[in-house]
């Protein structure tokens, strides 16, 4: 039977990887010959791209590295094999997990995820991962320093304020920490100055970005931090995936007589969270629709912190709409 596809499904972690060979042919009959394990650094990459082609050798079916999104372990590898000018795939984590729970693994280890993730790219049609560009990837680093410096710079003003209401506190602990601080606040001004440029730099970047931030509500920090954190969103396909992505999808429990709250899942990008829940807060002073939204909910007798949340969501929905569409915020697209 003539086979049709080959697939590596790779299993990343921090300090290693766990691969499994796949073939299936016309009949969809699968075959899983031979499984690995390889260092996550360039001799491995190295290893592994030997040991794929030695298993791939005698068929002529086209060979794909299938992988999961799994924060910065998986990118090295990614680029590495994409450089060397095989197919590769990248997949977000809620796509293979919800097929995960489809098969009959009552098991969880790293090899046997390797398989899953075989048997994924066997099944499934694939699309092949196109990296994002190098101001996409720059503006990433840059916009977690970014977020970073501003969690300690609030960590130092609190304390400073501990202090300052303190009885008799040290002055030279007071003047560490006005110190510790406006070099924070020094270090946040270049880097956001650093990521203007890039954006500035790149005229359809900064006509994207500037269509995204004429929605009320929106700065320009926030675009630059969830399209930075997305790479562009090159993953995803629609605004379900984006939310789900982002830990902003919501979850039922019920068992039997038993029935809890619907809740957020918390299982995604935390930093694509942390993005636009303060935005949030502009955006139900600022932005009329969104404004009415977070009443009405309130209204229903929704927590304020729940009705917050879903303004969160809904912001990061809009923004993924003006830059998939390139146009610029229209309060009135709802009634036009």
């Amino acid at each position: 039977m003539k086979q049709v596809k080959q697939v590596v499904g790779i299993d990343v972690s921090m300090d290693k990887f766990d691969v499994q060979f796949g073939i299936t042919d016309q009949e969809l009959h699968h075959e899983y010959p031979a499984g690995a394990q390889f260092a996550n650094k360039v001799t491995g990459f190295r290893r592994l791209e030997r040991w794929a082609q030695k298993l791939s050798r005698s068929s002529k079916a086209p060979l794909w590295f299938v992988m999961e999104a799994t924060g910065t372990y998986h990118e090295q590898l990614a680029y590495y094999l994409h450089e060397r000018g095989h197919r590769v795939v990248v997949v977000l984590p809620t796509k293979l997990k919800y097929f995960m729970k489809s098969l009959d693994n009552k098991s969880k280890t790293d090899r046997l995820d390797a398989r899953a993730i075989t048997q994924f790219g066997l099944e499934r049609t694939l699309e092949p991962w196109t990296p994002p560009s190098a101001q996409l990837r720059t503006l990433k680093i840059l916009a977690r320093e970014y977020d970073a410096l501003v969690q300690q710079a609030v960590k130092v003003r609190n304390q400073m304020h501990a202090k300052d209401h303190a009885y008799t506190p040290p002055p030279e602990t007071i003047a560490r920490l006005r110190e510790q601080h406006r070099l924070l606040v020094r270090q946040m001004k270049a880097v956001q100055a650093q990521i203007r440029a890039i954006v500035t730099e790149d005229q359809e970047l900064s006509g994207r970005i500037a269509n995204v931030t004429s929605a009320q509500g929106v700065g320009f920090m926030t675009a630059v931090r969830v399209v930075a954190e997305t790479g562009g969103f090159h993953l995803i396909r629609n605004a379900k995936q984006l939310t789900s992505y982002a830990g902003y999808d919501v979850v039922i429990r019920q068992s039997g007589k038993r029935v809890g709250k619907p809740a957020i899942s918390h299982k995604g990008n935390a930093h694509l969270r942390r993005a636009v829940y303060m935005p949030a807060l502009a955006a139900i002073r600022f932005n009329p629709a969104l404004r009415r939204f977070y009443k009405r909910l309130v209204g229903t007798k929704a927590n304020k912190k729940v009705a917050l949340v879903a303004v969160a969501r809904k912001l990061l929905c809009l923004i993924y709409a003006l830059w998939r569409t390139n146009t610029p915020y229209n309060p009135h697209y709802a009634s036009a």
